[in-house]
């Protein structure tokens, strides 16, 4: 490696790649300018390491930048060389890895560097949807670098020392840091959502070690199939169970339990995370109406309806799924949409960009009905009507536009007026409504569902369900692309 292979930077990346695999490329690059005694400075690799290595024996490319050179500063030969190894991963197609630890532009190369870093943004730009990008943040993140960060599709934080910031928490009118740290990790992941998963230094690589080793390599060759050891027709006991704690229930149906949960601080109400199935990656949605936790306590418990920051969390990831060819799973139990003026304010735009994008996915899209699935919220998380390709039901389900004891109220208003036994009519009504128009066996003969599951049987039949899948094709409008 460079000069700067003994700092964090170069250490780094040796935790993070395949042992001896990495092949550093522009080691002797350093920095052109001369203005503002920069020719008295030693700026080895132009702080910021590139190249590329192997995770797990599968091709990623790297840059990690070096905080003892400058600051981690992005100068002119700094961003050309994160640009140039943009560009290898797009010949190549393999995911790009950026460790951050950046003190900003570069001032003494003013224009240069600002013009270096539009070069990175471009390169960002056309490489989304086409190659995976990961940014982990292990120190200082601010203005322009911060921006770089959110183009990417995932982001990872250390959550002590690491900071993320376009403006500085000082910076901010009447706030200090002290008061609200808005720059860290604990801010960034469950408050503005943009962090997706935060741990240790350590616990970081490995997370995104985990992460590479199943997604594809980009969106035309999937090289992320592994052999699956567990039972495909394995029984899943109890599943019924855990139909408010549906994080417990994807990692139950999983190939060897696992589940690797995204954006998990923000808004819990809403699930997203990969599993595998026969080996295949498989993105998730589900609602969640309870936190357990390690300990198998319930620690927290939401009501079964959309929010703004759900929908938004939601329509992001089925987004990239989309782009990846990564088929989608969603568990279902939903009543429609959180009543707060907060939520008010978002939740029409953001229930419209999710509908858009289960609607818009052209990826295998399976879902299974667990709970509740009322109205319009229910459409929204991949029903039947948007084109889901196989929608099954648990038997207790229920299916319909509102709840029966609701929607009874309403249609016989007049008649519970004059009704002698108010309740015995409702719980009638409403019972016979459930029969007619709420519940499993009434939408699936409709055809809104598939077929009726055991939830115990629910691992194997999605499993087939995604293999009878596997050649979908459908083809979209002829479009440059929604507006939604």
């Amino acid at each position: 490696m460079s000069n700067s292979a003994q700092t964090s930077a170069g250490s780094r990346i040796s935790a993070l790649l395949d042992e001896n695999s990495f092949v550093e490329v522009g080691s002797y690059i350093t920095a052109r300018a001369t203005d503002f005694n920069m020719t008295d400075k030693e700026t080895p690799a132009d702080g910021v390491i590139t190249g590329y290595g192997t995770i797990d024996g599968s091709l990623v490319y790297v840059y990690s930048q070096d905080a003892a050179v400058l600051g981690g500063s992005v100068g002119e030969m700094h961003a050309k060389k994160i640009s140039n190894i943009y560009s290898m991963a797009m010949k190549m197609g393999a995911p790009v890895v950026g460790l951050i630890d950046c003190a900003g532009l570069r001032l003494q190369e003013a224009t240069d560097a600002l013009n270096g870093f539009g070069q990175i943004y471009l390169s960002q730009a056309m490489a989304s949807g086409v190659i995976p990008q990961i940014a982990a943040v292990f120190g200082t993140c601010g203005g322009g670098m911060a921006v770089s960060s959110a183009m990417a599709d995932f982001i990872f934080m250390e959550e002590k020392k690491a900071k993320l910031f376009v403006n500085s928490p000082n910076a901010l009118e009447g706030n200090r840091i002290e008061k609200c740290d808005t720059s860290s990790a604990a801010f960034q992941s469950g408050d503005t959502g943009l962090v997706d998963f935060v741990g240790d230094e350590d616990a970081v690589l490995n997370q995104i070690r985990s992460l590479i080793a199943i997604l594809p390599a980009n969106n035309e060759d999937d090289m992320s199939y592994s052999e699956c050891d567990d039972d495909l027709n394995r029984v899943c006991a109890s599943l019924e169970n855990c139909a408010g704690a549906t994080d417990i229930a994807l990692a139950q149906i999983s190939d060897n339990g696992f589940f690797l949960e995204v954006k998990k601080a923000y808004d819990p109400s809403m699930v997203t995370g990969f599993i595998r199935l026969n080996g295949s990656t498989v993105g998730c949605v589900a609602n969640r109406t309870e936190v357990y936790g390690e300990n198998g306590v319930k620690e927290e418990e939401y009501e079964p309806v959309l929010t703004s920051h759900g929908c938004e969390k939601a329509e992001k990831f089925v987004s990239f799924c989309d782009a990846f060819n990564i088929p989608l799973l969603t568990l279902v139990n939903v009543k429609g949409y959180k009543a707060s003026k907060c939520t008010e304010r978002k939740i029409a735009k953001t229930a419209g960009r999710l509908t858009y994008a289960f609607a818009s996915a052209s990826v295998p899209k399976v879902s299974v009905i667990v709970g509740e699935a009322y109205g319009t919220a229910y459409l929204t998380m991949n029903s039947k009507s948007i084109g889901a390709d196989i929608v099954y039901a648990w038997p207790q389900a229920v299916i319909g536009m509102m709840d029966p004891a609701a929607a009874v109220k309403i249609m016989y208003a007049d008649e519970l007026s004059k009704a002698d036994d108010t309740l015995s009519m409702i719980n009638e009504k409403a019972n016979l409504y459930r029969e007619l128009q709420s519940s499993a066996v009434a939408a699936a003969k409709r055809g809104y569902v598939d077929d009726i599951i055991e939830a115990c049987d629910t691992r194997k039949r999605v499993i087939a369900a995604f293999e009878m899948l596997f050649t979908k094709r459908e083809d979209r409008p002829d479009r440059k692309h929604g507006t939604v």
